[in-house]
């Protein structure tokens, strides 16, 4: 497989395992085993649309058990003959060539992926991306001129990294607290999106947009709009150094 990696460097490399849990998409070309007609091909992976329970392959990096996972889109953008070209779009943790297998079973000819890109990874895009030639090149112009406007343009802020969740903005006087493990509390609470769930993982920000840290929400959105007092998420990693904001 080729195509988008994230890669964190520093203290950055903490914020990865919000990259593991963010959707995927994926462009791919399947061989069928055998010819088939596009319409009975559509029909089949209309049923891999939606919520489906996958088992993992057998050289897979996780335990081998039965597990629902989620297919957001799976379209077909070619076919010649066997080969079929693809896009899915899909949950982390979904094996693209696990439903290439189940796909060709289903349909009774059998079927495989015979190559895979990833195009997109949470909030990161193939097409936003660099090689490491690229990035070579623009860190031996950045020592020789001093110049950071393309080497920003490749190593981006930590916050690029939780753009896919929702988030929660505070108060300035609340940041520290939170920068010592506080939970977070709604005096503290400014803005914040609207559709937030309990025990989802969620980025709280300060007014500036910079991340402080990454907690579970305890309520929704509309019950935190309603409150004055008690407890809106728990603190579960910071990354906001202490005392920037006193």
């Amino acid at each position: 497989m080729t195509g988008c990696l994230p890669i964190a460097l520093d203290k950055a490399t903490r914020i990865v395992q919000t990259l593991l849990i963010a959707g995927k998409e994926y462009i791919g070309i399947m061989h069928l085993h055998k010819e088939i007609p596009v319409e009975e091909l559509q029909k089949a992976i209309n049923e891999f649309i939606g919520k489906i329970k996958q088992l993992p392959p057998r050289k897979s990096a996780v335990k081998r058990q039965i597990r629902q996972r989620e297919v957001y889109y799976f379209n077909i953008l070619e076919n010649e003959s066997k080969d079929i070209l693809f896009k899915i779009g899909c949950q982390a943790g979904v094996y693209i060539r696990k439903i290439c297998d189940d796909l060709g079973h289903k349909l009774g000819i059998g079927a495989h992926m015979a190559e895979l890109i990833r195009t997109k990874a949470g909030p990161f895009k193939i097409e936003d991306s660099f090689t490491l030639h690229d990035l070579k090149d623009t860190f031996t112009l950045y020592k020789n001129e001093h110049n950071e406007e393309k080497i920003r343009k490749i190593i981006l802020p930590m916050e690029k990294a939780v753009d896919h969740l929702n988030k929660i903005w505070v108060t300035d006087k609340t940041i520290n607290n939170l920068c010592h493990g506080s939970d977070l509390f709604a005096p503290g609470v400014s803005k914040l999106h609207n559709n937030i769930n309990p025990d989802e993982l969620i980025a709280i920000m300060t007014l500036k947009d910079e991340l402080i840290c990454l907690a579970e929400a305890e309520i929704n959105s509309e019950n935190i709009l309603q409150k004055d007092k008690g407890l809106i998420a728990k603190t579960k990693k910071v990354f906001m150094e202490r005392n920037i904001y006193k």
